[in-house]
């Protein structure tokens, strides 16, 4: 098949969670013997020259090219209209006339979209099936921001979080079919009662990228992996530290916390002023930094879909002290693959549960990876949706609702 597949981030090198999913699917579809022609958004010169390693997973590529003061303009123009802001912001006239050509001037037997942000730019397309990879529901992200933000901010993300329900509820009806990461993802969906045909796949880790070494760890080391300039990472931090990572310093003094992930605020920053925080800021590798943790905390209050870092720490044979959030994105079972807690002291006590008792951490680790290997395989999701675009492609109405 002609594949034109559209996404909001340039999925190469597949370094962040925008990215992975997108990647594993252009990667499989190739191999498949599709033919898959990507179109993207580029934000600057770097991300360009890095992403020219996407030509040997596709058929070719287009770039749209943003720039940051532009988009946050189209974002601020959006704000008395219907329209999302975020969908301002992932708008590219460049990647807009890129894909009008391709439609006018190829033949396709199916259009993938991943993220709604960017189902703008085929919407309107009637006669070739379509698929929308929600991935995460993200208005539902938007109005949970309203929770953590002062007035007036808390308003301004209710407001844009219904604006961006409205407009999910719209393009489901627009699409042939469509898709969510996890099944809780999937269950919003549903429950938006659009009548639009629907299902879901997980994401997935390479499990040999992310495997375990030689086992050596520092019992008094714990880690978070995760940008650190996305906010759910950092209200996570900041109320662990708060919170939580003073407990543990008075029963264990000598333990240590490495918060490490790109681009990290100078608040985030400042939190490695306290004893036994260390905020690395960009690293080449997070690998090490999980492998030689006594475990990864991502005890985290807003999460939507898969939360990649849980996958890959469990995938690397690290146990995982979770939320209850977070949890949900992830086929495991507490207890058995991992521990999740919320209150501060149940988080204090999980941790302290796993550092103190090297047996129970050794379980955690062979099961939290054995979990990973059998539910969170790449394999095996790519074959949902091999089995989700053969019923697209087959059923597709060739004339989605208005």
């Amino acid at each position: 098949m002609n594949i034109l597949y559209v996404c909001h981030r340039f999925p190469y090198p597949p370094k962040r969670g925008g990215k992975i999913r997108p990647f594993n699917m252009i990667r499989h579809l190739t191999e498949a013997g599709h033919q898959v022609h990507v179109a993207s958004l580029v934000r600057s010169p770097q991300e360009a020259e890095e992403g020219q390693g996407l030509a040997q997973h596709c058929a070719a590529f287009e770039m749209g090219a943003v720039q940051e003061p532009l988009q946050y303009a189209r974002m601020v123009a959006r704000l008395p209209l219907t329209t999302p802001s975020s969908m301002g912001y992932f708008y590219s006239a460049d990647l807009a006339a890129k894909v009008k050509h391709l439609l006018a001037t190829k033949r396709w037997d199916l259009i993938f979209v991943h993220c709604s942000s960017v189902a703008q730019y085929v919407e309107h397309v009637q006669d070739v099936p379509k698929i929308l990879d929600f991935g995460d529901m993200d208005s539902q992200k938007w109005i949970e921001y309203a929770n953590y933000k002062p007035w007036p901010l808390s308003w301004g993300y209710l407001y844009e979080g219904s604006k961006m329900l409205a407009a999910e509820k719209r393009l489901a009806k627009r699409f042939d079919l469509c898709t969510a990461t996890t099944r809780a993802e999937w269950q919003t969906l549903e429950d938006y009662g659009t009548g639009a045909k629907t299902d879901w796949f997980p994401n997935g880790v390479d499990a040999d990228f992310f495997c375990p070494t030689d086992g050596n760890y520092d019992a008094d080391t714990i880690s978070f992996i995760g940008r650190m300039d996305y906010y759910p990472n950092q209200e996570c931090m900041a109320r662990f530290c708060k919170d939580v990572w003073p407990l543990l310093k008075q029963h264990r003094a000598a333990m240590k916390l490495l918060i490490v992930g790109a681009d990290p605020s100078p608040e985030m920053r400042a939190l490695g002023q306290l004893p036994g925080v260390t905020v690395t800021g960009s690293v080449p590798d997070v690998r090490p930094y999980i492998r030689g943790s006594a475990l990864m905390v991502a005890p985290l209050a807003i999460a939507r879909g898969t939360q990649n870092k849980i996958l890959e720490a469990m995938a690397m044979g690290v146990p995982v002290v979770t939320g209850q959030a977070a949890a949900g994105g992830v086929d495991a079972e507490p207890e058995q693959h991992l521990l999740v807690a919320d209150d501060p002291q149940a988080v204090a006590q999980a941790v302290l549960r796993i550092v103190e008792n090297p047996q129970e951490r050794a379980r955690l680790a062979k099961s939290g990876r054995d979990r990973m290997l059998s539910h969170h395989a790449w394999p095996r999701s790519m074959r949902r949706l091999d089995g989700i675009i053969g019923r697209c492609v087959a059923g597709a109405s060739r004339h989605p609702n208005s």
